[in-house]
Protein backbone atom coordinates (compact mmCIF):
# COMPACT_ATOMS: atom_id res chain seq x y z
CA UNK A 1 0.00 0.00 0.00
CA UNK A 2 0.97 3.91 -0.26
CA UNK A 3 2.78 5.16 2.37
CA UNK A 4 1.84 8.67 3.65
CA UNK A 5 4.99 11.09 4.81
CA UNK A 6 4.04 13.73 7.44
CA UNK A 7 5.02 17.51 7.35
CA UNK A 8 4.85 19.80 9.76
CA UNK A 9 0.83 21.84 9.85
CA UNK A 10 2.48 25.44 9.89
CA UNK A 11 -0.76 27.62 8.98
CA UNK A 12 -2.51 24.99 11.52
CA UNK A 13 0.06 26.12 14.44
CA UNK A 14 -1.43 29.58 13.59
CA UNK A 15 -4.96 28.93 13.96
CA UNK A 16 -4.42 26.67 17.33
CA UNK A 17 -2.18 29.73 18.67
CA UNK A 18 -5.32 32.30 17.86
CA UNK A 19 -7.27 29.32 19.78
CA UNK A 20 -5.72 29.09 22.79
CA UNK A 21 -3.81 31.88 24.04
CA UNK A 22 -7.35 33.66 24.28
CA UNK A 23 -8.47 31.06 25.72
CA UNK A 24 -5.61 30.29 28.49
CA UNK A 25 -5.43 34.08 29.32
CA UNK A 26 -9.17 34.83 29.83
CA UNK A 27 -9.47 31.45 32.08
CA UNK A 28 -6.08 32.90 33.90
CA UNK A 29 -7.69 36.33 34.29
CA UNK A 30 -10.98 35.29 35.40
CA UNK A 31 -8.98 33.14 37.90
CA UNK A 32 -6.91 35.28 39.37
CA UNK A 33 -10.08 37.41 39.47
CA UNK A 34 -11.86 35.22 41.82
CA UNK A 35 -8.61 34.24 43.68
CA UNK A 36 -8.39 37.77 45.19
CA UNK A 37 -11.38 38.20 45.72
CA UNK A 38 -14.31 36.27 49.01
CA UNK A 39 -14.13 33.10 46.36
CA UNK A 40 -10.73 30.84 46.02
CA UNK A 41 -12.61 28.08 45.07
CA UNK A 42 -13.84 29.18 41.93
CA UNK A 43 -10.18 30.36 41.43
CA UNK A 44 -8.79 26.60 41.38
CA UNK A 45 -11.29 25.58 39.43
CA UNK A 46 -10.41 28.45 36.96
CA UNK A 47 -6.62 27.84 37.67
CA UNK A 48 -7.15 23.86 36.92
CA UNK A 49 -8.81 24.78 33.68
CA UNK A 50 -5.88 27.34 32.47
CA UNK A 51 -3.77 24.32 33.37
CA UNK A 52 -5.91 22.09 31.18
CA UNK A 53 -6.35 24.10 27.93
CA UNK A 54 -2.51 24.95 28.03
CA UNK A 55 -1.46 21.69 27.98
CA UNK A 56 -4.01 20.37 25.80
CA UNK A 57 -2.55 23.74 23.84
CA UNK A 58 0.51 22.33 23.92
CA UNK A 59 0.02 19.33 22.96
CA UNK A 60 -2.10 19.97 20.12
CA UNK A 61 0.51 22.22 18.61
CA UNK A 62 4.20 20.30 19.71
CA UNK A 63 2.96 16.64 18.89
CA UNK A 64 0.00 16.78 16.27
CA UNK A 65 0.92 20.42 13.88
CA UNK A 66 4.34 20.40 14.48
CA UNK A 67 5.53 17.07 14.93
CA UNK A 68 8.20 17.70 17.65
CA UNK A 69 7.68 14.81 20.29
CA UNK A 70 9.33 12.17 20.34
CA UNK A 71 5.64 10.21 20.15
CA UNK A 72 4.72 11.97 17.13
CA UNK A 73 3.91 9.90 13.79
CA UNK A 74 5.67 11.39 10.61
CA UNK A 75 4.61 8.27 8.40
CA UNK A 76 2.23 5.55 8.29
CA UNK A 77 1.12 3.14 5.64
CA UNK A 78 -2.08 0.93 5.57
CA UNK A 79 -1.19 -3.04 5.60
CA UNK A 80 -3.67 -5.74 4.97
CA UNK A 81 -5.64 -5.41 8.31
CA UNK A 82 -2.76 -3.13 10.15
CA UNK A 83 -1.46 0.33 10.38
CA UNK A 84 2.34 1.14 10.55
CA UNK A 85 3.09 3.97 11.93
CA UNK A 86 6.69 5.49 12.25
CA UNK A 87 7.39 8.13 15.14
CA UNK A 88 9.89 11.04 15.40
CA UNK A 89 11.57 8.74 18.04
CA UNK A 90 12.28 6.62 15.42
CA UNK A 91 10.11 3.73 16.80
CA UNK A 92 7.27 1.54 14.93
CA UNK A 93 3.97 1.03 16.19
CA UNK A 94 1.91 -1.45 14.08
CA UNK A 95 -1.62 -1.20 15.17
CA UNK A 96 -2.90 -4.85 14.64
CA UNK A 97 -6.38 -5.19 16.47
CA UNK A 98 -9.87 -2.83 17.27
CA UNK A 99 -8.84 -0.46 14.38
CA UNK A 100 -11.26 2.54 14.69
CA UNK A 101 -11.37 5.50 11.87
CA UNK A 102 -12.96 8.87 13.50
CA UNK A 103 -13.32 11.66 10.94
CA UNK A 104 -14.46 15.38 11.92
CA UNK A 105 -17.54 16.75 10.32
CA UNK A 106 -15.16 19.99 8.91
CA UNK A 107 -13.16 17.33 6.84
CA UNK A 108 -9.87 18.80 8.29
CA UNK A 109 -9.07 16.32 10.62
CA UNK A 110 -9.06 12.23 11.68
CA UNK A 111 -8.05 10.08 14.30
CA UNK A 112 -7.04 6.53 14.16
CA UNK A 113 -6.95 4.41 17.07
CA UNK A 114 -6.08 0.62 17.49
CA UNK A 115 -4.05 -2.25 19.54
CA UNK A 116 -0.70 -2.51 19.39
CA UNK A 117 1.39 -6.09 19.32
CA UNK A 118 1.70 -5.83 23.01
CA UNK A 119 -2.21 -4.58 23.36
CA UNK A 120 -1.73 -1.04 24.47
CA UNK A 121 -4.48 1.46 23.23
CA UNK A 122 -2.98 4.17 20.78
CA UNK A 123 -4.32 7.03 19.46
CA UNK A 124 -3.15 9.58 16.90
CA UNK A 125 -4.75 12.59 14.85
CA UNK A 126 -3.93 13.55 11.75
CA UNK A 127 -4.47 17.18 9.91
CA UNK A 128 -5.02 18.13 6.36
CA UNK A 129 -2.43 20.43 6.94
CA UNK A 130 0.59 17.21 7.87
CA UNK A 131 -0.26 16.13 3.95
CA UNK A 132 1.57 17.28 1.21
CA UNK A 133 -1.23 17.74 -1.22
CA UNK A 134 -5.12 17.84 -0.57
CA UNK A 135 -5.56 14.81 -2.66
CA UNK A 136 -3.32 13.03 -0.51
CA UNK A 137 -4.86 13.57 2.60
CA UNK A 138 -8.00 12.78 0.65
CA UNK A 139 -6.51 9.51 -0.39
CA UNK A 140 -5.28 8.49 2.89
CA UNK A 141 -9.55 9.46 4.24
CA UNK A 142 -10.94 7.25 2.21
CA UNK A 143 -7.99 4.49 1.98
CA UNK A 144 -8.70 4.51 5.83
CA UNK A 145 -12.49 5.06 6.09
CA UNK A 146 -13.27 2.09 3.78
CA UNK A 147 -10.65 -0.88 5.44
CA UNK A 148 -11.33 0.62 9.53
CA UNK A 149 -15.09 1.80 9.31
Amino acid sequence: MKQYNLVADRKGVVWDLLLYIPTVVALGSIGASFWFSDDQTTGYLFYFLTCFFFIAGVNRIFKTRLMLFPSAPISFRVEGQGVLLSLKSGVQVNLIKSIKYYSDYSGKTFGLSGLDGSGKQMQFVFHKGQFATVEEFDSAQSILKNQFK
